[in-house]
């Protein structure tokens, strides 16, 4: 199997709505995001692999609801500094270790009237730390959906929607060969599509299967289908 692709990446991802896109993997999700402020209890949970959108779209669900987001890291003082009433987003719930204080924080925040809070982790809520028993019996009854890895639907789309963004119209060859061959995250698609862009601009080519093989960097495959990203570029 062909070695992945993997560019550095050197500009932040815009997570915003307009760059969401629903597929599959995340339209659960999506569909209960939006039903905001009509939520059915305080407080829900998005979980699943890195890469999968979480992040992105509990950005989105910030916009919407003008809601604070915090890690679980720098909850008990974040909370000094905003306003605790607002909306709020806690990241990586399940990547800190129990903390009695927290704890009470994070029931007292969801015990609010009108309170909206949104959580993330990579697996599912009960499985997350809790150092008392209240906070534990919150998080197995709390409103939880999955988000799962980027599938080729979303991730062709993503392709697609990168490279119209600059005017390039993408043949399903040159769509199909970058996600067999290129780290399947969305952060490392777009710096692909990026440097393709900039190598076919710089030396006036028009996009083609043979110039993101060229971008791969093994020409000498291209026969058996095999392509090997060059020893300084994979990490």
């Amino acid at each position: 199997m062909a070695e992945q692709f993997v560019l550095p990446l050197t500009n932040r991802p815009v997570l915003d709505a307009g760059s969401f896109i629903i597929a599959r993997c995340n339209r659960q999700a999506t569909d209960f995001i939006q039903r905001w402020p009509d939520w059915p209890s305080p407080a829900a949970a998005l979980f699943g692999p890195k890469a999968c959108g979480k992040s992105h779209l509990a950005k989105v669900w910030a916009d919407m609801a003008r809601a604070n987001i915090v890690s679980v890291a720098e909850l008990i003082p974040a909370l000094e500094n905003k306003n605790a009433a607002a909306p709020i987003v806690i990241e990586d719930l399940d990547r800190a270790l129990p903390d009695v204080a927290r704890d009470h924080v994070l029931i007292g925040l969801l015990d609010r009237p009108g309170a909206s809070v949104l959580l993330t982790g990579r697996t599912p809520p009960a499985q997350w730390p809790a150092a008392t028993g209240d906070w534990h019996s919150r998080l197995q009854s709390t409103i939880a959906f999955q988000m799962w890895s980027p599938d080729d639907e979303f991730l062709s789309a993503l392709v697609q929607r990168h490279f119209a963004e600059r005017q390039l119209h993408a043949p399903a060859s040159v769509v199909n060969h970058i996600l067999a061959h290129v780290e399947r995250t969305p952060d490392a698609i777009a710096e692909f599509v990026h440097g393709i862009d900039h190598k076919a601009l710089s030396e006036k080519r028009p996009l083609s299967l043979r110039l993101v093989m060229e971008m791969l960097g093994d020409n000498e495959s291209a026969t058996s289908g095999m392509y090997t990203a060059p020893a300084d570029q994979q990490i």
